[in-house]
């Protein structure tokens, strides 16, 4: 349809050059020694790979329409986007709520965490779509729910007992919490709502999911 080629548009030549920009300004932050950054930097990467396969959309170049290796490509690096998210809303929420557990905060435990959701992505996507089984992808993109609602309560719960943190940093964490929470409902889980009840506005759901890489390039202001 029009108006989804238009936001793939949108998508490519402004979303894809932000996120490089980005990318870049991530990795002189951390050779800077600035907070540690890694997941979002894998979302962001992660991001790079279906606003790639866009390219091939809007450009409408040859390609076979019956293959699953666009598909596979193009889930795969929005399912390990929407895991990387659910890494920075734990490793939020245990910074305020449990500071002394900062395994998943450290730099070995965080490199660990990422190649396992890399791999889980890499494996599972692909092995669902080839065996049609729509829904394993449905269940895999639901889980991150209950833990976004979860993070957040659970922080802001925690937030007068967090004494020892600064409150700038409390503000980054809520700031990154509620925005983690509004991508993810209303523009990820709309478009899993539509396809589990085969929604007639399925494309308009696809639409906000498609505009939900330019909500993660606002992450990157809760980061400096």
């Amino acid at each position: 349809m029009e108006e989804v080629n238009v936001v793939m548009w949108i998508d490519v030549c402004g979303c894809l050059p932000l996120t490089v920009l980005i990318i870049c300004s991530v990795c002189r932050m951390v050779r800077r020694e600035h907070v540690p950054v890694i997941y979002y930097t894998n979302v962001l990467i992660a991001n790079l790979i279906p606003l790639s396969m866009q390219i091939i959309l809007v450009a409408k170049l040859d390609y076979n329409k019956n293959s699953i290796i666009y598909p596979s490509i193009f889930f795969c690096g929005a399912m390990a986007s929407l895991y990387f998210k659910m890494c920075i809303a734990l490793e939020r929420y245990f910074l305020l709520a449990y500071p002394l557990l900062d395994c998943i905060r450290q730099t070995q435990g965080s490199v660990l965490v990422c190649v396992l959701v890399w791999v889980l992505c890499v494996v599972s996507v692909p092995l669902a779509i080839v065996l049609q089984d729509s829904s394993r992808l449905v269940i895999y993109a639901l889980l991150p729910a209950p833990l976004f609602i979860s993070c957040l309560a659970g922080t802001l719960k925690t937030l007068p007992a967090a004494t020892s943190v600064p409150r700038e940093e409390k503000q980054r964490v809520v700031g990154t919490l509620v925005l983690l929470l509004l991508n993810y409902f209303v523009m990820i889980l709309p478009i899993i709502i539509c396809k589990m009840l085969y929604c007639s506005y399925f494309y308009i759901a696809f639409i906000f999911f498609l505009l939900s890489p330019f909500v993660d390039l606002i992450l990157f202001f809760f980061h400096v």
